[in-house]
Parts: C-alpha cells; sequence; structure tokens
C-alpha cells in the first residue's frame, strides 16, 4: 500500500470531536457550499434565459422572411405562398416547422374603454398545441378551412385594461381607406409576462387580415421559421441560398434584440458571481490546509527524523487534500443537484412575474456544465493544494519534535 496515502486516511477525520475533525468539516462544507452555489447558478441562469428564449421564439419564430419594403409600418407587403422559399422551406432538414402570418393595426372598443393593438394574424399552420401553454382562461381561436369565425384571443394585460372576459364581444376598428370594424368573440386570454407581446399583441385570424386588405387566398404577410437547431450561421445561409430575391430573412435576436443582449449580460453577472465563491471555497481550502500542517508539525519531524523524504511528506497532507476535495464534490453535487430538482419539480420558489417574466424559478438541466464545473473544481483546488504544502520543506525535525 502507498505509505503516503496510508497516513493520509488514518490523519483524516478520525478524531471524533477533535480540532483536526472539525476543520476537516470545515473544509468540506466550504468546499460543498461553494458547488452547489455554483451547480445551481447556472441551472437558474440557464433557465431564466431558456424560459424567456423560448417565450420570443414561441411567439415569433427563430426567424422570420418577408417582403422587401422601404415603409416602417407594422404592416408588412404581402408574398404568395407559392414562392420559392415558401415551396422549398420544407426540404431543409433543421427546419421543425413555418407558421404563416400578417400584422394589421386596430382599436379595440370594449364596453367604456377604447385600446390600440397589433393584430396578428394566424392561419391554418398555426401551432395551437405550443401556445396553449400560455392560454390563461378561455381556449384557442378555431380557423375554419373556409371563411371566418370572427373569433380572437387577448393578452391578459389587455383583458385587464378593458375588463374583459373569455366569451365577451367586441367591436375591431381598422384603421384604413375607408375605415372598416368587425365584431368579434374573445375566447382565450393569454399571458407571457413579455411587455413586447401582452400590452399590444392580439391573435385572430389570417383571413380578416386578407378580406381587409383585399389579398388573395394565397397571400401572407410573412413566415415564421422555427428550426430544430441552435440558430446559427451556417443556418441563415443555408435558407438565404433558396430566397426568393424580393425576400429577406429576418432572425428574432436581432428583432429583439434589447432582450437578448439583456439575457446576454446575465452571464457576466453570474461569471463574477461564481469567480468570488469559488476564490473564497479555494482559498478556505488552503488556510485550511495550513492549518493542519501547522498541527502536524510533530509528525512531520518525526517522520523526517525517521528518514521519511519531504516528497513522501508533501504527498501525505496532498492525499489528505484530496480526500477532503472529494468529499466536498459528493456532498456539493447533492445539495446542489437535490435543491434543483426540489424546485424544478414543486416550483417551490416563487417570482413576481411582472418583474422577472415568469411566475417561478425556472431550472435547466445543463449536464455538460455540471461536468466542467466539477472538473474545474478539482483542477484549481488541486493545484492549490501544493502551495501549503511547500512549508514542510522548511520544518526541521529536532524543532518540530520539540515544538509544543
Amino acid at each position: 500500500m502507498n505509505l503516503s496515502y496510508f497516513i493520509a486516511k488514518r490523519i483524516s477525520f478520525q478524531q471524533a470531536g477533535g480540532f483536526s475533525t472539525t476543520i476537516h468539516k470545515i473544509a468540506v462544507g466550504s468546499l460543498a457550499v461553494g458547488l452547489a452555489v455554483s451547480i445551481l447558478a447556472f441551472m437558474v441562469l440557464g433557465g431564466f434565459q431558456k424560459t424567456v428564449a423560448d417565450k420570443v421564439y414561441g411567439f415569433t419564430g427563430h426567424y422570420q422572411v418577408q417582403r422587401f419594403t422601404m415603409s416602417n409600418s407594422f404592416e408588412e407587403t404581402p408574398f404568395s405562398l407559392n414562392s420559392e422559399f415558401a415551396q422549398q422551406s420544407s426540404n431543409l432538414p433543421f427546419i421543425e416547422k413555418t407558421q404563416s402570418f400578417a400584422h394589421k393595426a386596430a382599436l379595440i372598443k370594449g364596453e367604456e374603454e377604447v385600446e390600440g393593438v397589433l393584430m396578428k394574424g394566424v392561419g391554418g399552420d398555426f401551432d395551437a398545441q405550443s401556445f396553449s401553454k400560455y392560454l390563461v382562461s378561455g381556449r384557442i381561436l378555431d380557423i375554419p378551412e373556409e371563411g371566418t369565425s370572427n373569433e380572437v384571443m387577448i393578452s391578459q394585460v389587455i383583458a385587464n385594461k378593458l375588463m374583459l372576459e373569455a366569451g365577451d364581444k367586441i367591436t375591431l376598428y381598422f384603421v384604413q381607406n375607408p375605415p372598416r370594424f368587425r365584431r368579434v368573440e374573445v375566447v382565450g386570454i393569454f399571458q407571457t409576462y413579455l411587455e413586447n407581446f401582452d400590452e399590444e399583441i392580439l391573435i385572430g385570424e389570417l383571413q380578416t387580415i386578407r378580406n381587409l386588405n383585399g389579398w388573395t387566398k394565397d397571400q401572407i404577410g410573412g413566415l415564421e421559421i422555427f428550426v430544430n437547431e441552435k440558430p446559427s450561421f451556417e443556418l441563415v445561409k443555408s435558407m438565404e441560398k433558396i430566397l426568393d430575391l424580393d425576400l429577406k430573412l429576418i432572425d428574432s435576436q436581432d428583432k429583439f434584440l434589447e432582450i437578448f443582449d439583456w439575457l446576454k449580460l446575465l452571464d457576466t453577472n453570474v461569471y463574477v458571481f461564481i469567480g468570488l465563491i469559488g476564490f473564497v471555497a479555494i482559498f478556505n481550502m488552503a488556510a485550511i490546509l495550513f492549518i493542519l500542517i501547522m498541527e502536524r508539525t510533530q509528525m512531520i519531524g518525526l517522520l523526517k527524523a525517521l528518514g521519511a523524504k519531504n516528497q513522501q511528506i508533501r504527498r501525505i497532507f496532498f492525499w489528505n487534500g484530496i480526500r477532503i476535495l472529494l468529499r466536498g464534490l459528493l456532498i456539493g453535487n447533492l445539495i446542489g443537484l437535490g435543491l434543483g430538482f426540489l424546485q424544478d419539480q414543486f416550483r417551490i420558489i416563487p417570482l413576481d412575474p411582472a418583474s422577472y417574466y415568469m411566475n417561478y424559478v425556472p431550472i435547466e438541466w445543463n449536464w455538460p456544465v455540471f461536468i466542467i464545473i466539477n472538473i474545474g473544481v478539482s483542477i484549481l483546488t488541486a493545484l492549490v493544494l501544493w502551495i501549503p504544502v511547500l512549508v514542510i520543506s522548511r520544518v526541521e525535525p529536532i524543532q518540530s519534535i520539540r515544538f509544543d
């Protein structure tokens, strides 16, 4: 058996209630708490970024295809579903689905109030199942193959302003020449907690906008593109190859730049936070190992007097530190992953949706990141462990044996 490892086992955690045991427990606890907090921080950060990004993508797609126009109007210039891109997009393996849409400005007249909105018309390719998670009350609007059902969905924010509920009738006034109106039924109320959508968007039928604008049945304002891969430059180039000359491709991250820049800014805050925690935890490990070496000064002197080399004695305390590290990693992972699991399953910690865009702390299970954190902590701690053990070479056998 390795002599250094054998002695390290004998001096680790063996004095019940003794000073060494207390110091070892403090070292393990410090490392475990630092690791657990780091894991939880990445869980929450990843969950928050993913939840907000998914809400944006769920409402607009990862990309949109629209016709080139010099106008800054909310309303799009129409193009045909018979365009080359609309026909060939289904051949691209990374495109999960496409949804046709168009926008039109309108005024909602309730019983006493009037509110300006942007009506988003959706067609038969609308993914009702994915959108249903945002539904607060009522149901998804019905989109018939022929004609219109005169049904709409409004946000909870607009419903509160106009004191509306699912089942109420409202009048939509459309700004055009001549002005036109439609009497519709509110069949559903949704809530995303994102101001960009909840304060201005109303979901209606694409056919209604076609009728108001005089479009043909194959004309749309744009296509929302949903991809099953992480948006990248290669994806954009692949789509641009089949893009018609009069169409443009819009990245949702560019369209909602303020949201995605804010999410990226959160990365910096978390990295600084974790860096400080890691520094404190690793510094504690070095300081505690210094204390253990000072406590074992007589043992070091005795081993040197018996012929042990400095390298052998260093390995004793290095192995001692590794045992502390492994226990800290085990306990830290159990605490971090355990708390993350409880929050993910039972949503114990709530949030104010008005401030955080969601009503509970989200959790993302990113196993590669967890593995990298554990490897990083292990490497840094192992390197730091060599700093205090260098003190051993300065210990003189005669003085250390007499040390009291």
